[in-house]
């Protein structure tokens, strides 16, 4: 049975992400960007954020699989959704849930630099640079966290605790994990 304990609440999620906001809102100041949501972990952060951002905005997802059903991340990357549209001259940013390992997120990367971006950031709710195997880093990082399993405002375990309004450590028998 899993105990979730609170990491970080809902206030304290939303005045980073309205921090973030005006951070790119200043780094992008009279242009347009296109926030890219990697699905589905960084939907909840990608509605959030696009709220703070003022500047023309619109949104394309995409997906890829490495976890599965379990803690543990394969190591492999597939692409399971492609954007909809041309990314060609266009601002992007890249929204992900958590920044973990960087295998994700410096597979993407590679695969969005290659449809030729004005300019491209990556935008990450979480960040646990304890675990990281690739060189990437986040341009606009809400948290750097421990080396903790957490869910919650679209993290999940097993597709469980999406709908969590905060970020939760999952303990399980009197460890967490």
């Amino acid at each position: 049975m899993e105990r979730l304990k609170v990491l970080l609440n809902r206030e304290q999620i939303a005045k980073r992400v309205a921090e973030l906001g005006e951070q790119v809102t200043r780094d992008f100041a009279g242009e347009s960007v296109v926030l890219i949501g990697v699905l589905k972990g960084a939907t909840i952060f990608l509605s959030d954020l696009a709220r703070e951002i003022k500047l023309d905005a619109t949104f394309d997802f995409i997906a890829v699989s490495s976890y599965g059903n379990s803690r543990e991340p394969s190591g492999e990357v597939k692409l399971t959704k492609d954007v909809d549209h041309s990314m060609e001259g266009k601002n992007i940013i890249l929204v992900e849930d958590i920044l973990d390992t960087g295998v994700t997120l410096t597979y993407l990367k590679n695969l969005l630099l290659t449809r030729r971006p004005k300019a491209f950031k990556i935008a990450a709710l979480l960040d646990k640079v304890s675990r990281r195997i690739q060189p990437i880093h986040g341009d606009y990082v809400g948290f750097e966290i421990p080396n903790e399993f957490v869910v919650g405002y679209g993290l999940d375990l097993a597709e469980r605790f999406r709908n969590l309004p905060d970020i939760c450590i999952v303990e399980t028998d009197g460890e967490s994990s």
